[in-house]
């Protein structure tokens, strides 16, 4: 067969309609961004909560929160996946039959949000609490003078300011979002990696299909880091440029 043939061949496992897998391969890609997106807006909702109970919390609450964030930020990520995923489920459904409930079947798309969501709120709350840190104490200290309310200082003052900072710490948190999502693979949800490992494992094709999600992956972040650079570029607007007068 010549290397054109070869190619073409190759290529037909690829195909949108079977036997190509391009649709499931689509649909599974799709599935690991909507799992990326519910798991980073947990994670960013987790992290605003727990930078400003860092910073502004009791000392119980400041304890919990820092042992929160030390313990996901040391365990690896598939070893919390396993952990929350089996654990956790296992340990619930027993306390309910002990209460004579019956079990319940927590789905893999929203078993895989909460996990990622946990694991990503516990590096949002560092990087929401050092951008909150960054905002000038001065204009948090005048806006309390003149009786400005909490919610609408953090509204008004903190939030604005301690976007630009936090920007880059997010995009990096999103793009780890996206590659996470190949963790659930090991429990058997069928996002991308698991689909291209089954497509790869049927075809024996397994050059074309990884290839073909690594790819997928690349494209993934590199219009995630144009979005956000857009984002940053709109959060800084008006900000003097160090070097620049």
């Amino acid at each position: 067969m010549t290397g054109a043939g070869l190619l073409v061949s190759t290529l037909d496992y690829l195909a949108w309609s079977p036997p190509g897998w391009g649709a499931t391969l689509a649909i599974a890609l799709g599935k690991s961004i909507l799992i990326a997106i519910g798991a980073f807006a947990l994670g960013l909702l987790i992290g605003i909560a727990g930078a400003y109970g860092k910073l502004y919390g009791g000392p119980i609450t400041r304890d919990l929160l820092g042992i929160y964030t030390t313990i996901v930020r040391a365990v690896p990520e598939l070893v919390l996946i396993l952990i929350l995923y089996f654990a956790v489920t296992s340990s619930l459904n027993n306390l309910l039959l002990a209460w004579e409930f019956e079990r319940i079947q927590i789905s893999g798309f929203v078993a895989g949000i909460a996990v990622l969501g946990v694991v990503q709120g516990a590096y949002s709350t560092e990087i929401l609490r050092g951008a909150i840190l960054s905002v000038p104490p001065g204009q948090i200290e005048a806006a309390r003078a003149m009786g400005m309310p909490p919610l609408k200082l953090a509204w008004r003052v903190t939030l604005p300011q301690m976007l630009a900072a936090a920007i880059p710490g997010l995009a990096n948190l999103w793009l780890i979002a996206t590659k996470d999502t190949a963790l659930l693979a090991v429990v058997g949800y069928a996002e991308l990696t698991l689909v291209t490992r089954q497509a790869a494992s049927t075809t024996k094709a397994f050059f074309t299909f990884f290839m073909a999600a690594g790819l997928l992956y690349l494209v993934i972040s590199i219009l995630s880091t144009l979005i956000f650079g857009r984002i940053e570029a709109w959060a800084r607007r008006g900000q003097v440029r160090p070097g620049t007068r």
